[in-house]
């Protein structure tokens, strides 16, 4: 993989001068909207306490994270004037609101919201999430692969780092059907390891994957067995990759991530793992502060020790060749990327 200016700068705000990804997820929509809504017996959340949550999470989190992933509903423009401009700021693309078919879920963006807006805003990455099942419709499937491609098209005409989310869900079939943000119930290892293989390839234009568990959290024993499945899904990735938390309990997410680091795992970027546990205070706000200030940080700075000591260096991926990722003056991909930007 060439990088490009754009391309290697994000990657490196995102990161720690080792090349670790220690990133804190506070775009999530539906998991602190329908809580916040069902204590308050409303159908919408109301604006300022979903805010008002994000902005908590910003002020006690940002100091050990190396990035923040923000979304633009709430947590941008009530937390930006907060966020350290020494952290790297990733911009959440698409929208939490999915479209549910017999054959499976459609994604698309936030309305009026686009890889370009996040690049002229500052951000550093354009994150997207996508819900994909290898069994799912083909229509449903090509409309997903399409999506994701135009995606990694406007991150390398805007020269921006495209940080992909792939997560498998159930289907209309499934026992276990739920449209919510939690780990899929009995989800197979091979389901998972397919999605990866098929985004990996150079169309989609990923430049790093937020990889789910391809095995189900309370699955992650330490055993030979899953390690192996885990070891797979980093050599199909094809480059660096973070593991995301999905809802996992703290013990949970730190079994997948000593399994992620022996695969080659370059960090995280991780949300309910974190501060799920001071959430549930709501609607105590002096409550909810002490557990971001006290359990959350606490847990954040053993898993960051964990990343410290096990994870990869990403910008010495095979994925870049001998000499690690870098930018390369007289090469003619400079030249290239910037000849048809038009502007």
């Amino acid at each position: 993989m060439d990088l490009t200016p754009g391309k290697l700068w994000g990657l490196r705000r995102m990161a720690d001068g080792n090349g670790v990804f220690k990133m804190t997820a506070v775009d999530q929509r539906p998991p602190i909207k329908g809580p916040i809504a069902a204590h308050l017996g409303t159908d919408e959340a109301p604006w300022e306490e979903v805010a008002r949550f994000k902005r908590s999470l910003v002020e006690t989190l940002q100091d050990q994270s190396t990035a923040m992933l923000l979304d633009p509903h709430y947590a941008i423009p009530h937390a930006i004037d907060v966020l350290s401009p020494a952290k790297g700021l990733i911009v959440t693309l698409e929208d939490s609101l999915f479209r549910e078919t017999k054959g499976g879920r459609l994604s698309s963006d936030i309305d009026d919201w686009s890889v370009a807006k996040i690049k002229r805003m500052g951000g550093d990455a354009v994150k997207v999430l996508a819900w994909y099942r290898p069994d799912a419709a083909p229509s449903v499937n090509r409309a997903q692969q399409d999506y994701v491609k135009a995606i990694g098209a406007q991150c390398a005409r805007y020269d921006i780092p495209f940080l992909f989310e792939l997560l498998v869900y159930p289907l209309e079939k499934d026992t276990h059907q739920t449209k919510d943000y939690v780990e899929m119930k009995g989800k197979k290892a091979d389901d998972v390891l397919a999605s990866v293989a098929e985004f990996a390839k150079p169309d989609y234009g990923v430049d790093v994957f937020k990889l789910e568990s391809p095995v189900n959290a309370e699955d992650a024993d330490g055993s030979a067995e899953v390690q192996a499945v885990f070891d797979e899904m980093g050599r199909l990735a094809g480059r660096p990759w973070v593991m995301l938390s999905a809802g996992a309990g703290k013990p949970e997410f730190r079994k997948v991530l000593d399994h992620a680091f022996a695969a080659g795992a370059s960090g995280f970027l991780a949300g309910r793992a974190i501060w799920l546990d001071a959430f549930r205070a709501y609607p105590d706000w002096d409550a909810i502060r002490a557990g971001l200030e006290g359990a959350a940080r606490d847990y954040m700075a053993d898993i960051c020790a964990m990343a410290d000591a096990k994870a990869a260096d990403w910008r010495s991926h095979p994925c870049y060749g001998a000499d690690g990722a870098a930018f390369r003056p007289d090469d003619a991909s400079f030249r290239q990327a910037y000849a048809d930007f038009g502007v």
